[in-house]
């Protein structure tokens, strides 16, 4: 991919045009990076510091007082509250569905009813979790139910 830059003083607000005969992965994932607004998200691996993008994420649950990042394949810890990081991932594609779990929409695989009236949330990477009463409604109303 060529990349050129144009820095003038009439451009007091930064943007980017791509040109490209079609979109392709390498286009789509430059669009994505141009778009970012949110800040990456700083997570521990054993003894290393892991930067993680917010769309890798699929679900944020507090176990024993510690707060656990459940990505695809792995889980990594943080340092951080669950409201602080509910705020850096933004209410656009995370949803809290209990006192001490967050998920992301777009990792959701299948939705069941639980007991005690319930939803039981299945995840694309395998992570399971209740919605507790208190957060059914809005989880009902982002399905449409």
């Amino acid at each position: 991919m060529k990349v050129s830059f144009e820095i003038s003083a009439e451009y007091s607000t930064p943007y980017a045009v791509i040109y490209a005969d079609e979109m392709s992965d390498e286009v789509r994932r430059a669009a994505e990076l141009l778009d970012f607004k949110g800040q990456p998200v700083i997570a521990q691996q054993e003894d290393r510091l892991v930067i993680l993008r917010p769309e890798d994420i699929c679900m944020v649950r507090v176990e024993g007082g510690e707060t656990v990042i459940y990505c695809e394949k792995q889980s990594y810890r943080s340092k951080k509250r669950l409201y602080e990081l509910s705020e850096q991932l933004g209410s656009a594609k995370f949803m809290q569905i209990s006192k001490s779990t967050i998920v992301s929409l777009s990792c959701l695989d299948s939705v069941e009813a639980g007991f005690g009236g319930t939803m039981l949330l299945k995840l694309k990477n395998g992570c399971k979790d209740y919605v507790s009463r208190k957060y059914l409604p809005d989880f009902k109303k982002y399905l449409g139910l």
